[in-house]
């Protein structure tokens, strides 16, 4: 069903999954805690199940209860947060292994979007991966993403975006995982 944002921020998602725009890609995300849900998400993107999906907040107050400790990251963060950043610690007990796959560590990001900062303030972090099936491009053009309707629950309708996928960090390491839209530099 495809919805405006108003109509989103307005609606019960226990269960249900969403597409809405990311400041990178168009996005496919559930409730932290939806277990059934993030499950739909492997199946919608015919995704590996040892593949782990990141968590997106709308804040570091969000951030900080789902890892063990923030502090590694507090420099990084400041410096490119709300961005296409994400950066991976070791989880907190709150995050599911479902979300993570069993790994001790999550990626977490807090992105620059206002479509994805209103949807993440109202109903908290949310496990959210690129909008496309696995192996395949990410999905920028609304018309693409339009196309899941029916497939995911609610689709937030957006603009065709010009994004890249974000840089994924380990601050810990010091080492870049994936190379996207930020190049980070210590």
């Amino acid at each position: 069903m495809i919805l405006t944002l108003e109509q989103l921020l307005n609606t019960d998602l226990r269960g249900k999954t969403v597409v809405f725009e990311t400041d990178t890609v168009y996005g496919l995300g559930c409730l932290l805690a939806d277990r059934d849900a993030v499950q739909r998400i492997y199946q919608i993107k015919n995704r590996e199940a040892a593949k782990p999906m990141a968590i997106l907040a709308a804040n570091i107050a969000q951030v900080a209860p789902l890892v063990l400790d923030f502090t590694p990251a507090e420099a990084i963060a400041r410096k490119y947060w709300p961005g296409a950043l994400t950066i991976v610690l070791p989880k907190s007990p709150l995050v599911p292994d479902y979300v993570t796959s069993g790994l001790p560590s999550v990626g977490i990001r807090i992105p620059a979007s206002p479509v994805a900062g209103a949807i993440l303030t109202r109903f908290g972090p949310m496990v959210v991966t690129s909008l496309n099936l696995s192996h395949e491009p990410a999905i920028l053009s609304w018309a693409d993403a339009a196309k899941y309707d029916g497939v995911a629950d609610y689709l937030v309708c957006g603009p065709d975006l010009h994004g890249v996928a974000s840089t994924v960090y380990d601050p810990i390491a010091k080492r870049t995982l994936r190379q996207g839209a930020i190049t980070i530099s210590d």
